[in-house]
């Protein structure tokens, strides 16, 4: 069967294979998301790298502060947390016990929302479903859509939602969502139109990196403004260092609730911004 999909080529001219182009194109194209999963599971099937001990835990180097943004960065090869995302049903609780992964939903969109000010942007975080209200706000659905009832329409206003916070060209964009460069352009244009007050916010962000040389999360976690750092890790760099995790100085503060406690159970790990 022929799925006509615009596969990305190598200056060479052969089919791009490496595995951040199959994400990518999964991410348009679905039905490319079980043959990349296929094929990073084959390539990642090394469990003998996973650090399990005597007692069945996975532990090893989280690597805490490594990552420009303060988060952590445990090895792929030796954290369960790392290779393919079914392997993750090798995690078990000990009988008698049970184990909940625990993610924030939205969060890097609420966040853009709330350093920005930008009250439409906040207004549609408070939705409960800031994509949807997005697409709703560019007038791409009616007010009374759903997610069910335009899927298509909010996953692709989700793409470019969250691509826009760092940046993304329209040739990107479009590929992403599966469609054109034109496409791609029109959505950047409904985000700058949606959330002016936003992309001042984001403008600002970067004049103040590049005159001053350097650039402070909300929790203080400097970055250093070098040769080798980008303009679009600038613009999103105060929304990426800004949620709290254990390691970080705001983690009694936010965490507080996820402490171990006989009423809460204990907590096993944490996982970019879950636990």
């Amino acid at each position: 069967m022929d799925h006509n999909i615009p596969w990305p080529f190598l200056p060479s001219g052969a089919l791009d294979l490496s595995d951040d182009t199959f994400r990518e194109m999964a991410r348009s194209y679905p039905i490319v998301s079980p043959v990349r999963e296929l094929r990073s599971s084959l390539s990642k099937l090394r469990l003998n790298e996973l650090t399990v001990g005597a007692d069945g835990r996975n532990r090893c180097l989280l690597s805490a502060f490594a990552a420009k943004t303060s988060r952590n960065q445990p090895s792929n090869a030796k954290f369960i947390f790392g290779p393919s995302v079914w392997l993750r049903g090798l995690i078990k609780p000990p009988p008698g016990k049970a184990l909940a992964y625990l993610d924030y939903e939205q969060q890097e969109f609420g966040i853009a929302a709330a350093l920005s000010k930008d009250p439409a942007m906040m207004q549609a975080y408070l939705t409960g479903d800031s994509y949807l209200a997005f697409a709703m706000q560019a007038g791409a659905v009616p007010a009374d859509a759903t997610k069910k009832t335009h899927k298509a329409e909010r996953d692709k206003f989700k793409v470019c939602a969250l691509a826009a916070l760092y940046g993304i060209g329209p040739q990107s964009l479009g590929q992403r969502v599966g469609d054109t460069v034109a496409r791609g352009r029109q959505l950047l244009d409904r985000h700058h139109r949606t959330y002016p007050q936003y992309w001042e916010w984001s403008d600002s962000v970067l004049n103040t990196a590049m005159l001053r040389g350097f650039l402070q999360a909300s929790f203080g976690w400097t970055l250093h403004v070098g040769p080798e750092v980008k303009a679009n890790t600038l613009r999103n760099f105060r929304v990426a260092a800004w949620p709290p995790r254990p390691t970080s100085p705001s983690a009694p503060r936010s965490t507080t609730r996820c402490s171990p406690t006989p009423q809460s159970g204990n907590w096993s790990a944490s996982a970019e911004s879950g636990i």
